[in-house]
């Protein structure tokens, strides 16, 4: 619980001595929210510390109940510590003989006991953080399927994956990071299975985190353990969804669960990760398939079809004679690159509106924006219908893509690709469309090949991408976790 550059000091045994130490240095008695409760026990005294509005108000009762019940007939069997022990009547009690470590355990929700003349207390584990009940996230709905989410508390989350998962080999290990926030970072995997080097490397990294606080969570996590820079594509994946998580721990991944967040980050992951959805899953592997494909179809949309259809626009003679429609037909005075910039970040601009404006206020929003703006800047001339037509398409598989993250990088490229081919033309198109290739492929986070497995080549892992596969069928975790054990089923 301690932070190494901390100094280790004993707990006083002088319970007076403590209560001082927690006045002077965590704020007792200015911070409102930290209590104390003093009591007589056997002549005694025994102060128990917390902090409202993280402990179960009802097991702290409980608690005090007990050891106020304590009677001089008690004393005769065994000394005090012990029978405040016994009294202590929860799941998860445990001695504590640092009062650094005491410190956190209190700002950590948990309930601390100290006893005069004794150098050890107790830690008693009542905590009940504030919070929402688990519900089905909004950027990951299914037709079918689990209806719980991951929420802010780190507790229920990993309680959610441990339902899934009810493996004795199933591990959670905690880290505290940040001097000043000690947020809870849990690495969650199966012992038997995730890769022994990349699980050092995430503990190395975690560890060596030398920040204040990570009020941003697992996005903080993330730029501390990758040290991304400006590369707009995601390493890592999100999920908030219970089923999604488990099924990657299973194949051989690590998760990493950041307290007070409701999303965890899944290692390793590649570009084909950021492009699966669970609806492919809960869906026979024909549809599951289907649907897969026609989300490659939006994804790849959302990239190439402005940057072509511009193409084309300037050159049409690249377009067979049947296709020559294509293209404005009406001659606007505003070059047709600045109608589909304005056009793109009007849609950017819808969506962070979206997101600002009350749920009841949203579908006036889209009103004016549809009805308004849209069929009056046509009216006046600002835009050509076919821009709209175009770059509505392409937001609409911008919205296919199930990583947001994802879907925002692909944008920038998306700009990136038209302003060459609005200065280079043809040139433009192919030299740009190829250095975006090649910086995907070069990429790499925790050296995993962020193309594999189309490259590196691998046939059945590119098979699985391809198509949705029956789980009957599928005998071996991916090798780009590089599992310890690559059945999850018994080899035929």
């Amino acid at each position: 619980m301690t932070n190494s550059t901390e100094q280790q000091w004993p707990i006083p045994k002088s319970v007076s001595e403590v209560e001082h130490y927690m006045k002077q240095k965590v704020g007792l008695g200015v911070s409102f929210d930290l209590n104390i409760r003093k009591l007589k026990v056997l002549k005694k005294d025994v102060h128990i510390y917390s902090v409202s509005g993280l402990v179960d108000t009802r097991f702290a009762i409980e608690l005090v109940e007990e050891l106020v019940e304590i009677n001089d007939h008690e004393k005769l069997s065994t000394d005090l510590f012990k029978i405040i022990e016994n009294r202590l009547v929860n799941q998860s009690v445990q001695p504590i003989t640092l009062l650094t470590e005491m410190v956190d355990y209190i700002l950590s929700g948990l309930i601390v006991v100290v006893i005069d003349g004794e150098s050890t207390g107790f830690v008693v584990d009542v905590r009940s953080y504030p919070g929402r009940s688990p519900q089905e996230p909004d950027t990951e709905k299914v037709v079918r399927g689990a209806r719980d989410g991951f929420v802010e508390n780190i507790i229920l989350n990993t309680a959610l994956i441990r339902r899934r998962i009810r493996d004795e080999r199933l591990r959670y290990e905690m880290i505290k990071v940040g001097k000043r926030s000690k947020t809870d970072v849990s690495l969650c995997y199966l012992e038997d299975v995730a890769d022994s080097d990349l699980l050092n490397i995430l503990r190395k990294e975690l560890k060596s985190i030398d920040v204040d606080g990570v009020p941003m969570a697992d996005k903080t996590i993330e730029e501390f353990i990758l040290k991304q820079g400006w590369n707009p594509f995601p390493l890592v994946r999100y999920t908030e969804r219970a089923d999604v998580a488990a099924a990657h721990v299973l194949e051989g991944h690590v998760i990493i669960i950041v307290d007070t967040s409701p999303s965890v980050i899944i290692t390793p992951s590649t570009f084909f990760h950021h492009v699966q959805h669970a609806e492919e899953f809960r869906e026979s592997p024909a549809m599951g398939t289907f649907l897969r494909w026609t989300r490659f179809l939006g994804v790849l949309t959302s990239i190439f079809l402005l940057p072509l259809w511009l193409l084309f626009v300037l050159e049409p003679s690249l377009l067979p004679e049947k296709l020559s429609f294509i293209g404005p037909n009406d001659q606007t005075n505003i070059p047709v690159i600045i109608q589909i910039f304005l056009a793109d970040f009007g849609i950017e601009f819808l969506k962070i509106a979206a997101i600002h404006t009350p749920t009841p206020l949203s579908t006036a929003m889209g009103l004016i924006a549809a009805v308004l703006i849209g069929q009056i800047a046509i009216s006046v001339g600002l835009f050509v219908p076919e821009v709209i037509l175009y770059v509505a398409v392409s937001g609409i598989g911008t919205f296919t893509t199930p990583s947001y993250e994802l879907s925002v990088a692909n944008k920038i490229g998306r700009l990136t690709l038209l302003l060459l081919v609005a200065f280079f033309h043809t040139p433009g198109f192919v030299i740009g469309a190829t250095l975006l290739f090649l910086f995907l492929v070069k990429m790499r986070a925790f050296n995993t090949p962020y193309f594999w497995p189309f490259l590196p080549f691998e046939p059945k892992g590119f098979l699985q991408i391809i198509l949705r596969r029956a789980v009957p069928g599928s005998l071996l975790r991916p090798s780009i976790v590089h599992p310890r054990n690559r059945y999850r089923q018994p080899p035929e």
